[in-house]
């Protein structure tokens, strides 16, 4: 069976805030943004150590960049599940992981 990317109820809820303030302007790069946060959760679910480790923020908790946002993870064995998917200039600290 193949790695999978799975998605925390607050990931999921990121990428909706995502999506609502870019399709305000252009639905059509809404969705692509999705849909390149999509392949970059399956890179990530066959590649779960290729991003940053964030010891400061969560243990075992990994960023990896996508655009001019940052989705940040946990390896599973399986995978990867999808904590957060934040801007990158937007200030985070433990708090947000919790």
């Amino acid at each position: 069976m193949a790695n999978r990317a799975r998605k925390s109820p607050e990931a999921e809820r990121d990428i909706a805030a995502i999506w609502r303030f870019v399709a305000s302007d252009n639905i059509k790069a809404a969705d692509r943004l999705l849909e390149t946060f999509e392949k970059v959760f399956d890179v990530l679910a066959q590649s779960p150590l290729v991003g940053r480790a964030r010891p400061e923020l969560s243990p075992k908790l990994r960023s990896f960049p996508s655009g001019s946002h940052v989705l940040y993870y946990l390896p599973l064995k399986d995978g990867v599940v999808v904590v957060r998917v934040l801007h990158g200039r937007q200030d985070i600290s433990p708090e947000d992981f919790k």
